[in-house]
């Protein structure tokens, strides 16, 4: 399952990348053709508006696998294991009530606004609200992956906590874990 979600990510990854560099090109483009020759793009806004809040969702999508959303562990860290286990259990119980009325709400304004045309590319704006049922649904599967491993005793107590308190503590931990399984190094 693991290797399913991690190329799943990474195809997320490359959509992210690809749409961040569509983005580039159609604004830089536009700039560029509107002050040197008084053009430009047309639909350059309009797509890149779009692209941005795909990019936005996607990388949520890949954030909440990683676990790489920012939180506040200052009570959590200090409660003992089976504490840890049911504010874990509670939080994503919460989490996926959220992603439900993420995924309804966005369901409901994709089919209303499935015949709605864009005012420039004439694409339907159902696109827009399907960045959030994308979200939804891939949110939906990685949380509740690990709300029953949670459940079913496979996560180890440093899992238990799930969020970080900023990024530079997430690097520190990081850059620590890879340097202690570097071999030589203790």
């Amino acid at each position: 399952m693991t290797k399913i979600f991690d190329g799943y990510c990474k195809l997320l990854d490359a959509l992210i990348a690809l749409a961040l560099a569509v983005m580039v090109v159609l604004v830089f483009g536009n700039v560029v053709l509107r002050y040197a020759f008084n053009s430009g793009i047309t639909v350059s806004e309009e797509v890149s508006r779009w692209l941005f809040v795909w990019v936005t969702f996607l990388g949520a999508v890949v954030a909440v696998k990683e676990r790489a959303h920012l939180g506040t562990d200052f009570l959590v860290a200090r409660l003992p294991v089976l504490g840890k286990k049911i504010c874990l259990v509670v939080g994503h119980l919460l989490m996926l009530f959220a992603t439900w009325l993420l995924f309804s709400g966005s369901l409901a304004q994709a089919k209303i606004n499935w015949d709605v045309q864009a005012p420039v590319t004439g694409a339907s704006t159902a696109i827009f609200y399907a960045s959030g049922i994308v979200f939804a649904v891939s949110a939906g599967v990685f949380l509740l992956a690990d709300l029953v491993r949670a459940l079913t005793g496979q996560l180890s107590e440093d899992e238990l906590v799930m969020v970080q308190e900023s990024e530079d503590l997430a690097q520190l931990e990081r850059d620590d874990t890879a340097h202690r399984n570097i071999p030589g190094k203790h």
